[in-house]
């Protein structure tokens, strides 16, 4: 954050700004695993108590979690998830890597949270030709992949497992995504998922959520007072970073927010 904050990102060289040379800056501005890498350093050292549940209620307009202990709490950035069932997609997928999962066993609970900055939601996987009638962006393959890890599938095992709760994010510089909206409803999210009639059940509805960069401030600042000195310092640190984040990627793209290249039906 600081390296950012304080102006010393880098610079390309003559020869790498003409395509003469492969030099990256050690900071790209428009990178969102620098901002995703910053994020998740401060919420594996913030107390969970104070800022999971305000996180989760907060992006699913709800008041579901409530203020507690998580005992095994793991917050793991860039977790690759193994390929998703050819028996389950009409198509051949690579593995899937989530940008940051909490996952915690008190009830088991595994949260997937899709990072953007610089970029939209990809609007196709690289497998899909568009031929088969069903969407393959980054929100429905991560609903996919999660549902699948958490046991909401029958795959007739010789014992049935049983499922975790699950809850997919999606954190971009200003909210109001349209996939949200449309994913929120649990009919149009089935009809967004091969096989779909497989689902033995789905999570507590609903189960996907959005966040601004200026709600996860918003969050954070509101309970500051409880937390300790050095948690506080490292909130003050992001307090500045995330609006100087919005604010450079304003000047980038002018227009003020992403606008989405995906064409909804």
């Amino acid at each position: 954050m600081l390296t950012e904050l304080r102006g010393k990102g880098g610079r390309l060289c003559q020869a790498a700004a003409e395509g003469q040379l492969r030099c990256p800056l050690m900071v790209r501005p428009t990178s969102e695993d620098v901002v995703t890498g910053n994020l998740c350093l401060v919420l594996r050292t913030l107390n969970s108590r104070w800022w999971l549940p305000d996180f989760l209620n907060r992006a699913l307009s709800v008041r579901r979690f409530h203020r507690q202990y998580h005992r095994g709490l793991k917050v793991e950035p860039w977790r690759n998830r193994p390929c998703y069932p050819r028996e389950l997609l009409p198509w051949d997928e690579e593995s899937t890597q989530i940008d940051l999962t909490i996952s915690w066993e008190n009830p088991p609970t595994t949260v997937y949270v899709e990072m953007k900055y610089g970029s939209d939601v990809s609007p196709k996987g690289a497998g899909d030709d568009g031929t088969h009638g069903f969407p393959s962006d980054q929100l429905i393959r991560n609903a996919r992949v999660g549902l699948y890890e958490c046991g909401y599938f029958d795959q007739n095992p010789l014992f049935q497992m049983p499922t975790r709760d699950f809850v997919l994010i999606l954190i971009a510089p200003t909210a109001g995504h349209p996939l949200i909206a449309r994913y929120r409803d649990l009919q149009s999210l089935k009809a967004a998922i091969p096989k779909s009639s497989r689902l033995k059940s789905t999570p507590l509805s609903p189960f996907i959520g959005e966040l601004g960069y200026a709600d996860v401030a918003e969050l954070l600042a509101e309970n500051r007072r409880w937390l300790t000195r050095p948690e506080r310092l490292l909130v003050d640190q992001i307090l500045e970073y995330l609006p100087f984040k919005v604010q450079q990627i304003r000047e980038i793209r002018p227009s003020g927010r992403l606008q989405s290249s995906l064409k909804l039906d």
